[in-house]
């Protein structure tokens, strides 16, 4: 078995030519703007851009949609708390009066006795 041979200046440059030629070729080898398989596959690309646009279309107003709902689901559920509260203070109001209605009868019944 022969020696590792140390590769010179003429062997680097033969290298890297065949490195240059063999991309060069690699390059001219793809198909151009205007093949029938690109224009198909940019066709494919664009198509599924616009679904995804529109899918996102989609969600957006679906989101904004759930947040109308949820701002009228709090709205309602505000007034229907605020309405609870006045008929609460309208109660509490009504048992005072009947409260005090009932003491004023036992003073005046009270005074009526001592007459």
């Amino acid at each position: 078995m022969s020696g590792f041979r140390e590769p010179g200046f003429a062997d680097r440059q033969k290298a890297a030519q065949d490195a240059r030629k063999n991309l060069l070729n690699k390059f001219k080898s793809q198909p151009g703007p205007d093949d029938p398989a690109v224009v198909a596959r940019r066709a494919e690309r664009e198509a599924l851009a616009a679904k995804r646009a529109e899918a996102k279309a989609a969600r957006e107003a679906e989101k904004a949609e759930q947040k109308r709902l949820d701002e009228e689901a709090k709205a309602a559920e505000a007034a229907r708390i605020a309405r609870e509260a006045e008929e609460a203070i309208a109660r509490q109001a009504a048992l005072e009066a009947e409260q005090k209605a009932k003491r004023d009868a036992r003073y005046a019944a009270r005074k009526a006795k001592r007459k």
